[in-house]
């Protein structure tokens, strides 16, 4: 397969490079375009008001790999690969391997999510991949697994693009206990600003959020369909399964639609805009 790899711990990380080194070692056509220094937490930013250069990188990754290192976001680095590196789409876009989990709120703050939501987004199914843990530095476990979900014929190719968001436990491989489909939970977390002074005297502050809760059972809205309530309720989170050893699958998707906001509203007349 034709694989376009990603990240947002930056070009140099040891994460995307066992990734990238895993798939070519497999047979697959590897492309690696990344930012050239860490981007985490950017979110789906692009640049839009200053150019975006893009460097070959050969001494990083085995031969037979072509890589990037590119001055703008993970999201630019999928767009610009997709729209001027590559010489052919991907089959898929994988971003990663992140060091430290994406689960629950997380998706929405996170590069590594927003390169492969890229893709997703261009109609190509995309794989987000994350290894729960900031101190443990062995991704193999993670790149193996990815390696084989991307050749599981009783799963793939997916019905529609989606980007399956993929958590793996900081455990050997022999430790994990298998893999889950799971729903996102909830990671709440509290916003640490730390005052400090420049060497001119001037004022600045660094943001270090801690996590302070994680619920494995998201709420579930009652004013969903009973049938639909019962079929969620079933389904464990993201955050649940990675506490019980499992690797984590969560199917998402660009549409942040509010359905139930929608059913709500549905008899609102909003005002007006003069005329």
């Amino acid at each position: 397969m034709n694989i376009l790899v990603s990240n947002d711990d930056g070009i140099f990380a040891l994460g995307v490079r066992t990734l990238a080194t895993t798939l070519a070692a497999a047979g697959h056509r590897v492309t690696v375009v990344c930012p050239d220094r860490e981007r985490s937490a950017t979110g789906h930013g692009l640049t839009m008001h200053k150019p975006i250069r893009a460097e070959a990188i050969e001494a990083v990754f085995p031969a037979g790999i072509r890589a990037w290192s590119c001055s703008g976001t993970p999201s630019d680095c999928v767009k610009l690969a997709l729209g001027a590196l590559m010489e052919s789409p991907p089959d898929w876009v994988v971003s990663g391997i992140n060091h430290g989990a994406n689960l629950g709120t997380d998706v929405l703050y996170s590069g590594t999510v927003s390169a492969a939501m890229e893709g997703a987004m261009e109609g190509i199914p995309a794989i987000a991949a994350s290894l729960t843990s900031f101190t443990q530095r062995s991704f193999d476990p993670a790149a193996h697994f990815i390696g084989q979900l991307l050749t599981n014929e009783a799963v793939l190719p997916l019905a529609e693009p989606l980007l399956l968001n993929v958590n793996v436990p900081a455990l050997a491989e022999s430790d994990l206990k298998g893999a889950r489909v799971t729903r996102l939970g909830v990671r709440r977390y509290v916003d640490q600003f730390e005052q400090r002074l420049d060497p001119r005297g001037k004022t600045y502050y660094w943001l270090a959020g801690e996590v302070i809760e994680e619920l494995e059972d998201a709420a579930i809205h009652q004013a969903w369909p009973p049938d639909l309530q019962k079929a969620l309720a079933a389904i464990p989170t993201d955050v649940q399964t990675i506490k019980e050893g499992y690797i984590s699958i969560t199917p998402l998707h660009h549409n942040l639609t509010a359905v139930t906001g929608l059913k709500a509203l549905a008899h609102w007349t909003p005002p007006q805009p003069f005329r």
